[in-house]
């Protein structure tokens, strides 16, 4: 059989050997705080102000496209997650639909989108970590503050925080997800106090004129502005939710928890920017938080609240370690799986017998984003993560579209409704918010890629299981 026809059979999908199976501990509240860990994170505190800085008031719209593009890819990870309860997310959907080789490319995307944002996500918690350790008296040398790069020598709090929520991820899944529970429930606790002080000053005025940047978006100082520049800015806070679907084979009952985690999450994630977008926007003028790099702080100071102030800020350095956790969780999981399929060393997919998760990837995870973070500048190379995402979400929106189409009778714990709109507007919604990252960006993914197919078939086209199997 040609390497690019190669397809996993979907009955047999979960069949796993005892050393190679993860344990199911999970239930849909572990699933959901998993989801809104990674979504709820810097975005919520940061583009809030990109986006009304874009867009003015009807920055509240752009969150609501964003969201829909988001919501079609979620109901497309429900659908076939609950059919396919393993764990490889994306790359396993388009090992089973579209065969081997499109598999590989979209699990490389992965493997770019998770490590990236873990690096990311660790080097800002470091910022983050520094001004709170240097306001009490505790500040730690330049050099340990950043890269070679950058001039220093190792950011060394970066490495710190990836190798700690690494620890906890090796413990077992259960026990991450317990502490992942509680930090989400302390930002979204801070959150929630934000909208309360908010809400007590809010302007109707603040929202005349509505779109004063309109809507279809135009150039302006070299930037395009309108809500729907805005609105391919924003998307990139709301991903994350697929990480969930990384939890697939970890999950008691999929059919039920997956479809809940999933789109459960996306829905709370999705009100709770809504929410805070409109308190914020009620509270001051777009124009006045745009210009600041942490709006929800500037709201709460210019309503002359520095308490409720420092305890939001201080929630944001809460929140990046469950992003990190999320990711660093999934991308053990896509490294694991591509491990066991032999398209990467089958050594390498090993499953702990006392905690039930696959240790050696965890540390080989930890291993490459502490690396990323600890050395190199990541600014230029972040947006990588989304170029990996989009890709993802296009290749399970086809899934599922080509699955219905080939097999429309098989069984669907869980279905999404009018798959025929919602697959085509997923696809189609994330295709063009790829065409508008930087061109350095896509070249860079590209490039990212070419050496994907390089390393595919120089090994895995061959060490695969099903090349095996003949």
């Amino acid at each position: 059989m040609r390497f690019w026809t190669r397809r996993k059979a979907i009955d047999t999908i979960t069949d796993q050997a005892p050393e190679h199976r993860l344990r199911p501990t999970l239930g849909w509240p572990q699933l959901v705080g998993l989801g809104v860990g990674a979504i709820v994170g810097t975005g919520i505190y940061t583009l809030i102000g990109v986006g009304a800085g874009l867009a003015g008031p009807a920055v509240i719209l752009s969150f609501l496209i964003a969201g829909a593009v988001c919501a079609c890819a979620a109901l497309a990870y429900a659908e076939l997650s609950t059919m396919m309860p393993a764990a490889g997310s994306a790359y396993t959907y388009s090992y089973a639909v579209l065969g081997e080789a499109l598999a590989w490319i979209v699990g490389w995307s992965l493997i770019l989108e998770y490590t990236v944002v873990c690096a990311a996500v660790a080097v800002g918690w470091s910022a983050h970590a520094a001004e709170f350790l240097g306001g009490r008296g505790a500040a730690l040398p330049e050099a340990f503050l950043a890269g070679p790069a950058a001039g220093g020598v190792v950011n060394l709090p970066a490495v710190a925080i990836t190798l700690a929520v690494a620890a906890l991820l090796i413990r077992g899944m259960r026990e991450s997800a317990h502490v992942n529970t509680v930090l989400v429930a302390i930002k979204l606790a801070a959150l929630t106090a934000f909208v309360i002080i908010a809400a007590r000053a809010f302007d109707i005025r603040n929202f005349t004129p509505f779109m004063p940047k309109g809507f279809i978006g135009h150039a302006a100082d070299g930037a395009k502005i309108g809500v729907m520049p805005a609105a391919s800015i924003i998307f990139f806070a709301f991903y994350g939710f697929d990480a969930i679907s990384t939890a697939a084979e970890e999950t008691r009952n999929p059919g039920r928890d997956l479809t809940i985690g999933i789109v459960g999450s996306m829905a709370l994630c999705v009100a709770i920017y809504m929410i805070v977008a409109t308190a914020a926007l009620g509270a001051a003028p777009a124009a006045e938080f745009a210009r600041s790099a942490a709006p929800l702080v500037y709201v709460l100071d210019r309503l002359g609240q520095p308490l409720a102030a420092e305890l939001v800020a201080g929630a944001a350095v809460v929140a990046l370690p469950t992003v990190i956790l999320a990711f660093m969780f999934g991308q053990s999981r896509i490294f694991f799986v591509m491990a066991r399929d032999g398209l990467l060393p089958q050594g390498l997919a090993r499953v702990d017998p006392k905690s039930g998760a696959p240790r050696l990837m965890t540390v080989v995870t930890a291993a490459i984003a502490a690396g990323i973070a600890g050395l190199l500048p990541l600014q230029d190379i972040a947006a990588l993560a989304n170029a990996g995402t989009l890709c993802a979400f296009i290749a399970v929106a086809v899934c599922m579209v080509v699955l219905r189409l080939r097999e429309p009778d098989r069984a669907r714990p869980f279905r999404a409704p009018v798959w025929w709109l919602i697959g085509p507007l997923g696809a189609a919604g994330c295709l063009y918010l790829f065409t508008t990252l930087p061109q350095i960006t896509i070249a860079l993914f590209f490039a990212w890629n070419a050496a994907g197919v390089v390393a595919y078939l120089a090994y895995g086209r061959r060490a695969s299981l099903l090349a095996r199997a003949g």
